[in-house]
């Protein structure tokens, strides 16, 4: 007699369910398994988990686990402000939020007069009330004021940048403070330099930024040198040297000036993806061209 077709499929639900509930039966008896778990229950019973320390974290964590009302602190005000521009794509109230953070966690600008956190930097550890060296380092339960914060900084610069630019590249470099060797910064703040030379209705104002533009994109390459005894690769950072080479070609001098030009990094941009590709695949095959255009010309 044939089965029909539905009996196998109805079967091997059943089984899936059965298993489902034999493993939930089990876990739940495991003396492992918390019963009554609550956030932040395993933090506080890992052993493998540091205490807190006086820096905040700086991540994003979903809004609605938080579970705060109104928010109190500058952490507080950052974590909603990415809620509102991450998953509301709120962007003004986000920035309100960003604002407001800041002015609780603030490195005196052009936003906030009074300071109101520090930079913590191997200097002054000491006198900050840390103890020990390397791994063995312990800071001090709490650091007045307290240590700033880079998140919100980027998140707020990074909204700036086309409307309020010389904001935008201030607040990037507030972050370079916290962390000097942070990768993209310098990025951003050569980009922004770009916006601002791109609106510039002076022609000296313009040549300026595109001038420090390329000292920053420079900078960001300078942080990520290439060991050619570990790697094939004769040049890194595709991104930078392809928007150095848009610098270039809309401002020369300031590349000359600072000992390069469009065709240098194109060639440095095509060396650099020999092995890696780009995310916009089309710029290599522009970029040879570009090179055999410039060679032509100059011969």
């Amino acid at each position: 007699m044939k089965l029909h077709y539905r009996i196998p499929i109805l079967l091997a639900a059943c089984l899936c369910v059965v298993l489902v509930a034999v493993f939930a039966v089990v876990l739940a008896q495991s003396p492992d398994y918390p019963t009554n778990y609550t956030p932040g229950e395993f933090q506080s019973t890992n052993p493998n988990y540091p205490n807190p320390d006086p820096f905040y974290f700086e991540g994003k964590i979903d809004w609605n686990l938080l579970d705060i009302t109104q928010p109190q602190t500058t952490w507080d005000y950052l974590q909603r402000g990415m809620h509102y521009q991450d998953d509301m794509n709120d962007i003004p109230d986000a920035m309100s939020d960003y604002v407001t953070s800041l002015t609780m966690n603030c490195l005196p600008n052009q936003i906030c007069p009074t300071q109101t956190c520090q930079v913590v930097t191997a200097a002054n550890l000491a006198a900050l009330g840390f103890t020990g060296t390397g791994s063995g380092l312990t800071a001090p339960a709490q650091i007045t004021p307290a240590p700033c914060m880079f998140t919100v900084r980027l998140r707020l610069g990074y909204l700036l940048r086309n409307t309020k630019p010389s904001q935008a590249i201030e607040l990037f470099g507030e972050v370079l403070q916290i962390d000097p060797q942070r990768l993209g910064v310098n990025t951003l703040i050569a980009e922004t330099y770009v916006i601002e030379a791109q609106q510039a209705t002076d022609p000296a104002t313009q040549q300026a930024a595109y001038a420090n533009a390329v000292t920053y994109f420079q900078a960001e390459l300078a942080l990520s040198p290439v060991n050619t005894a570990l790697t094939a690769d004769t040049a890194n950072n595709s991104k930078v040297h392809w928007e150095l080479a848009q610098v270039c070609q809309a401002a020369a001098s300031a590349c000359t000036a600072a000992g390069t030009s469009q065709v240098n990094e194109l060639q440095s941009y095509l060396a650099a993806t020999q092995w890696h590709s780009d995310v916009y695949p089309w710029r290599i095959a522009l970029a040879q061209n570009q090179i055999q255009a410039m060679t032509r010309v100059k011969k």
